[in-house]
Order: C-alpha cells, then structure tokens, then sequence
C-alpha cells in the first residue's frame, strides 16, 4: 500500500508517564500538558518499496553502505555464519560486514518478501534525505507520542493498558527468552509488514514493536548529538527493554544504523 498521510487535528494532551512502567533514567516523566499544532503523518513506516523507489530516483548512498557494515541481531543471522565483533554490553549486536537496507542480515540475505517491511539500516541522516525528496519530514516526539496514543489518554499502549488484551498480540515484539529463544507467538522473528495488526484509533499501524523510529529532536538526555527514537522494536522484551509503550523513548547517534530502526513521515 502507498504510505497515507493521516491528518492529525493536534490540540493539548498529556505527554510522558511517571508511572510503574517508566523508566525513570530515560527522561519519560514528568506527564505535562503539550500543545500541538495541526499535522500529518505516515499511515505506516516507510518501507523497503518507497526506500527503493527514492535510492532508483536519487542514487543515495546510505551510511550503512558507506561505513560497509551495520549491526544485526544475531538471532538472525545462519548459525554458520562466521565470528563478528559483537556489542560488548549487548552481545546479541553483531557488527555485520555488507548488512544494509537491501541485504538486511548482511550479503547472504535479500528483501524478496519483504519489500512491505520497514526499511531498517537507515541512520537519521538517511531519513532526513528521503523526508527531503519526498517533500516530508520526520515528526517531532511530541508528535509522534501524540500520534501513538491515538485519542487515548494516560494508556500505556496505542490500545488501553493491557499488553495481550484477550490474548491477542497487538504487536510485534519478543516473547520467550531473550535473546536465545523467540516463541514467534505474534508471527514474527524479525520485521513484520507495516501494516500488521490492528491499527489505533488514528488509523496509524505499528506505532510499538516493529522497529524503533528516529524523530525530529536532538535527545535532551546525554550528549547533544543524540537523536531520539520511539516505538521500541521486534527485539523490545520486558526482561530488559519495556519500551514497546508510547511514552518510552530512547536515542541515538545520527549516522547510526541497525537492524531494528526504521522512520515514518509527518508534514
């Protein structure tokens, strides 16, 4: 599908949690009133089809493709696959020679099947260059949070508070162990189809789980050259990383990539 644009009337609402499931540390309280002015934003994350279609009109070089690797999650990788430096306070990042968007787990790997999947393997910068052809921008937090709950005030997810609400899985995160086993109780090992699951009450799929999106804004919390993420990813578990909820944040530097971080547009 072509990625829609949803009008967003915007207006004041309720930003960030300080309640039992925040993580203090990562900046997501205090909840504060934000005003928003009226905007537009991407149906689903840009895919690996609209990502093709600005590379074929432009001949962008992704970050990935100039540094000559990125990082993979190593549970997706052959279980031959050789030794590679691994993150050393996260082992399950392997740093993948020739992984970028068009070979995700690294040269052996393709996008068949996968063309409506979340492009991944894309630094902020890269977003920035793709908003820039297509006439777009990326979103601002605020923005993005606003979009995220979706009408819904004070939840934790896009659709109340409960996680599996009926049992059903909402989204695409990990269950199981992490990092040794997946029970792919949602469907899915890696990246799902932008448009996999329920969407909120906006209209807008996979605002959590999925893959992580770079917004607008440098982080407040750190060096000021990170730039914040949302939405937590595929490898989002409870265990270590509950940040699958709409106020979660994390961040980034902007020419990093990897293999669970994607971006959606907004006007």
């Amino acid at each position: 599908m072509a990625n829609v644009m949803v009008a967003l009337e915007g207006g004041e609402f309720l930003m960030g949690n300080d309640g039992p499931t925040a993580y203090p540390g990562d900046g997501e309280g205090p909840v504060r009133p934000v005003s928003l002015a009226p905007f537009s934003i991407g149906a689903c994350a840009v895919t690996n089809e609209e990502f093709a279609a600005f590379v074929d009109a432009t001949g962008h070089v992704t970050e990935a493709e100039r540094f000559g690797w990125s990082f993979v999650f190593a549970g997706l990788l052959p279980d031959d696959f050789p030794p590679t430096r691994a993150v050393v306070d996260a082992p399950w990042w392997r740093q993948v020679e020739g992984a970028f968007w068009r070979t995700p787990q690294g040269p052996h790997s393709d996008l068949d099947e996968r063309m409506d999947h979340p492009v991944v393997h894309v630094s902020w910068n890269d977003a920035q260059a793709y908003c820039a052809w297509a006439g777009t921008r990326l979103p601002t937090e605020a923005e993005w949070e606003y979009a995220a709950r979706g009408g819904l005030e004070g939840k934790v997810y896009p659709w109340g508070d409960e996680l599996e609400p009926g049992g059903e899985h909402r989204m695409n995160v990990w269950q199981g162990r992490f990092p040794t086993h997946n029970t792919r109780a949602d469907g899915h090992l890696g990246t799902a189809p932008v448009t996999a699951y329920e969407p909120n009450g906006y209209g807008l799929y996979n605002m959590t789980g999925n893959v992580w999106e770079w917004c607008a804004d440098e982080f407040d919390i750190g060096p000021p050259t990170r730039r914040s993420t949302r939405g937590g990813s595929y490898l989002c578990h409870a265990s270590y990383c509950r940040r699958y909820r709409v106020a979660a944040r994390n961040s980034m530097e902007p020419d990093s990539t990897t293999g669970n971080t994607g971006f959606r547009i907004a006007r």
